[in-house]
């Protein structure tokens, strides 16, 4: 510790060419674009703290919202932290120092000093010190948002700096007021506030309406469509975003005589009449209701219910041309029969269908029945990029245990709902909150009778709660939903009904207190409460997290991620800043585990799964997918579907979707280029195979020179060094392989090369000679290129990408591959030295000779173990000792469950001082010579990839 903190502090102060350390100062700066914010850094100490003291001017419901689960986890652990802050400006609202009051083990007090207006974060680590201090407030702008500088110091407890701010810091405390209840509400009563908070959140409605950026790309598209002569147009938009209005945009730059707006409940007509007269003007007789109470045949602008105009008596009524332009809100009901009758009755000029979420799984094909005309979409994600949708703050939070067991599918209906976990679920509600602390919520239970008796229960505790279900009419609901947009009640429980269609925008909670079954209703049932009001910040999503199968789902339901890449669901779990504007996502550590064990155990790969994505895709698209277009429409990682049955191929013959039967050769090419192309970590095999096919379509002369590849592969920016071109030959007429892949592929080189020239193999070009298999090898280099470019091509290795053993060697230009198992944790040659490291063993080392501890002892440096038996005269111990000669490479893996794949971590240098022979026990019990010792990494291990590593699950 002491010659790594001295070496960044003369790095930072004196010398940059130094190798710095993971203390090294740095400033800390807001960038969306590389996912970096002050609020990561905040997580981070706040993770491995045992203290901290924070000084801010300035804090927001929002900003404390964001520290919340990192704060109860401390709590979890006996850990206190202090903040004190100010009234200066009466910036800080009633409502914010109610929600600090109420984190036990946090003790706030408010400073009297006049002009108070310090920004510093202070955490008491287990081996130093390291504050922050800049211009962040603890605001959710000035954490993700602003442009802010702020910069991170480390030092011991002995050092100046440290002392003076510690004792400043000490007597403001000293001299602050204590933080109380009756301190808040004197605080509410002379509340006057110099600042308008709400100025920069919510712009002044508009004289008129105009097009949010959404809406003009969605009415250019809708234009061009019916350009093209498209009579059918499908709209993909997140609730919230304006779909209606929208719509009569479109109405408006279309100028129909008539038209009909095509709806499931009746209670969203009227809203949707009155976004149409603020759009569209007229007078008010040129609209209209067809519903069960109104029936106004005659109107320019009808809105109807599905159910009243499904009847044959009521569309009859009109001709089939009666209406020049048709909507269909919330389509992707329009499976049902009620919706074919009037769909197949009426020919309009143009049919528009909108809906948040196309995907279905009732087998029914939204995309078919709009022609797969997909005129604009936007979900979650890009919605909350453009600041159309409410922020959010989502606490997985971990739900109630008894005896030891958490919440299950198994759990007993009289544990849902016995008094402790109804005061556990209060106390989290409590804690989390909401946005001016006046909850208006939507409960999802699992049951109905549990939705019953839960609310009967708020309400014997005085919180005005109801409970409906589907059972109740459409006059019960509006009542209830009335009510809670009053305040009269705080809660509405509900099991089957609100996932969607229902638009209380004053929602400012939801909580979610079942399995969730589908990413499809997780995302609705959280978009309940996305619509922007003026009496809400932002939305609390509180979702009790239990021991469910399906936790997996979670973390793929918010990053908008299917791929059904374990290891990217265990990244979307721990490092939540895909997160875009100043949402947050936040896990409680117990949460956090039961979503682990859930990726862990479940078979992200499995035949149903697979066929699930397939058929998502093909409805979408009206055709068979190929892999491009899984990679494109991020439907699923063409890799799971390639690798499932050998190749695509075999996937397709499969489900019976292949066009013609290929014969084995062909067949075996197309293996070969699944397993060694599609990954794309290197292009330059691709861009070769493509050249010479092309070469070969256009009859042109049937070769190219190693000296002409390898002036193109320089003029494309590409490695081009005679290693390189000897690795890329020795790949693609798999000279390079050896051991069992050798056998799998066999005699099926796609090259060979003599005399200076390069050239496809005669059977090579037999097999392509059939247009299925040239489409489909095509499709594997098109994908592959496609992957190709989260590599770095000016690079043999890229940094924190996933490489098998087999990989590196190839990408390092070995001339031979090596078994596995002959590599083990470490291979050398040619002055290259490649480590392989396995961080968590499992308890038994199976398959190890004895118990290797290797461990990231920080962000830059492992301590490392050799094979044994070795001594400090072994043959790869005198490498580890001539830096000058070897360059020395290091690859890690949190544990066998993420598979063969290891992490790039870049190049390493061993410490020499740290070599060191020492004795370990086998798992015989005999002692052996293993030598052991600290590899330093050229540069620290990124925040977020640390953080997973070096989680213990």
């Amino acid at each position: 510790m002491t010659d790594m903190l001295t070496r960044s502090l003369k790095k930072a102060f004196i010398d940059n060419q130094l190798q710095g350390s993971y203390y090294d100062p740095y400033l800390i700066i807001n960038d969306a674009s590389k996912k970096e914010f002050m609020l990561n850094v905040l997580h981070e100490e706040l993770n491995t703290c045992t203290d901290f003291f924070f000084s801010v001017a300035f804090v927001t419901q929002d900003g404390l919202a964001s520290l919340k689960t990192q704060l109860a986890d401390l709590h979890e652990k006996g850990i206190k932290g202090r903040i004190l802050t100010s009234v200066y400006l009466a910036f800080n609202k009633p409502d914010v120092f109610s929600d600090l009051l109420n984190i036990p083990n946090v003790e706030v007090r408010i400073s009297n000093k006049e002009g108070f207006h310090s920004k510093g974060y202070l955490f008491t680590q287990k081996s130093h010190h390291s504050f922050i201090i800049g211009s962040s407030n603890l605001t959710m702008r000035a954490l993700k948002i602003n442009y802010e500088w702020n910069v991170k110091l480390t030092s011991y407890k002995h050092g100046q700096m440290i002392q003076d701010i510690g004792n400043h810091m000490e007597d403001e405390w000293q001299q602050a007021e204590i933080l109380t209840k009756k301190w808040i509400d004197d605080y509410q009563n002379n509340y006057n506030p110099k600042v308008d908070l709400k100025e920069s959140l919510i712009e002044e409605a508009p004289l008129y309406i105009r097009p949010n950026m959404m809406q003009k790309q969605a009415l250019r598209n809708l234009r061009e469509l019916r350009m093209r002569g498209a009579d059918k147009g499908l709209v993909i938009s997140a609730t919230g975003t304006g779909k209606t209005f929208l719509s009569a945009f479109d109405v408006n730059q279309f100028s129909p005589e008539r038209v009909l707006f095509i709806v499931h409940r009746e209670q969203i007509l009227n809203k949707a009449q009155e976004d149409y007269k603020k759009i569209l003007g007229g007078p008010s007789s040129d609209y209209g209701i067809l519903s069960g109470t109104r029936k106004d045949h005659d109107a320019k602008y009808l809105f109807a219910t599905i159910q009243t105009l499904s009847k044959e008596s009521i569309h009859s009524q009109f001709s089939t041309n009666a209406f020049d332009y048709i909507l269909i809100d919330e389509v992707h009901k329009a499976g049902a029969e009620s919706y074919h009758k009037v769909i197949d009755y009426f020919s309009p000029q143009f049919l528009l269908g909108m809906t948040a979420t196309p995907e279905r799984t009732d087998n029914f094909n939204i995309f078919e029945l709009f022609d797969y005309n997909i005129a604009y979409e936007i979900r979650l994600q890009e919605a909350l990029e453009e600041d159309m949708l409410c922020p959010f703050h989502y606490f997985g939070v971990t739900d109630f245990e008894k005896n030891g067991e958490l919440i299950s599918e198994e759990t007993d209906f009289s544990d849902l709902v016995e008094e402790e976990r109804v005061e556990y679920l209060l106390s989290k509600l409590n804690y989390y909150g909401c946005s001016g602390n006046n909850a208006k919520g939507l409960i999802f239970c699992s049951r109905k009778k549990e939705a019953q008796i839960l609310a009967d229960q708020f309400n014997a505790k005085g919180i005005a709660s109801a409970y409906l279900s589907g059972e109740d009419n459409l006059k019960k609901r509006e009542f209830e939903v009335e009510r809670l947009e009053k305040g009269e009640i705080n809660y509405i429980f509900t099991v089957d009904i609100f996932n969607e269609g229902i638009d209380i925008p004053k929602i400012n909670q939801v909580v979610m207190l079942r399995n969730t079954q589908s990413s499809i209703i997780f995302i609705q049932q959280l978009g309940r409460g996305l619509r922007k009001d003026p009496s809400k910040d932002y939305v609390t999503v509180i979702d009790f997290i239990g021991n469910y199968k399906n936790n997996y789902l979670i973390p793929m339901a918010l990053s908008g991620d299917v791929s059904r890449n374990k290891n990217k669901v265990r990244k979307d779990t721990y490092d939540t800043d895909f997160i875009s504007g100043v949402s947050s996502i936040n896990f409680e550590e117990i949460a956090k585990k039961q979503i682990f064990d859930s990726i862990n155990n479940t078979k992200m790969d499995a035949i149903k799964e697979l066929k699930k994505a397939y058929a998502l895709l093909y409805n979408r698209l009206g055709r068979v997918p190929y892999l491009k277009d899984f990679k494109e429409q991020n439907v699923i990682d063409p890799i799971l579907l390639a690798e499932k049955k050998k190749s695509y191929y075999g996937f397709l013959e499969s489900l019976k979707e292949n066009e013609i039967v290929l014969n084995d050769s062909q067949q075996h090419y197309l293996m070969i280029a699944t397993r060694e192309f599609l990954a794309g970590m290197r292009p330059h095999e691709v861009l070769l195979l493509e050249k010479l096919i092309n070469i070969h379509q256009k009859n042109e002369r049937e070769y190219i020179s190693v000296n002409a590849l390898q002036k193109w592969y320089g003029s494309l920016g590409l490695l081009c060094s005679d290693e390189t071109i000897s690795s890329i030959i020795r790949t693609l007429d798999l000279s390079f392989f050896t051991g069992m892949t050798k056998k799998t592929f066999g005699d099926a080189p796609f090259i060979l090369e003599a005399e200076n020239k390069i050239e496809l193999t005669a059977s090579f070009k037999l097999a392509l000679a059939d247009t299925y298999f040239y489409k489909l090898f095509i499709d594997i280099l098109e994908t592959a290129l496609l992957n190709s470019e989260k590599f770095n091509t000016k690079k043999q290795l890229t940094v924190y990408q996933k490489y098998k053993r087999k990989d590196v060697l190839k990408l390092l230009n070995w001339k031979e591959q090596m078994v596995d198992q002959n590599i083990g944790g470490y291979t050398a040659k040619n002055g290259v030295f490649v480590i392989f490291v396995t961080l968590e063993k499992g308890e038994n080392f199976s398959g190890a000779l004895m118990a290797y501890e290797d461990e990231l002892l920080d962000a830059s440096t492992m301590k490392w173990f050799t094979k044994s038996p070795r001594t400090l005269r072994s043959p790869e111990i005198e490498k580890l000792k001539s830096p000058s000669i070897w360059t020395y490479h290091l690859f890690v893996k949190k544990s066998d469950d993420e598979g063969s794949d290891f992490y790039y971590l870049g190049e390493v240098l061993p410490i020499q001082n740290t070599i060191e022979e020492i004795k370990k026990t086998t798992q015989e019990g005999k002692k052996k010579n293993v030598v052991t010792l600290h590899l330093k990494l050229e540069k620290p291990i990124e925040n977020s990839l640390y953080r997973y590593l070096t989680l213990k699950e």
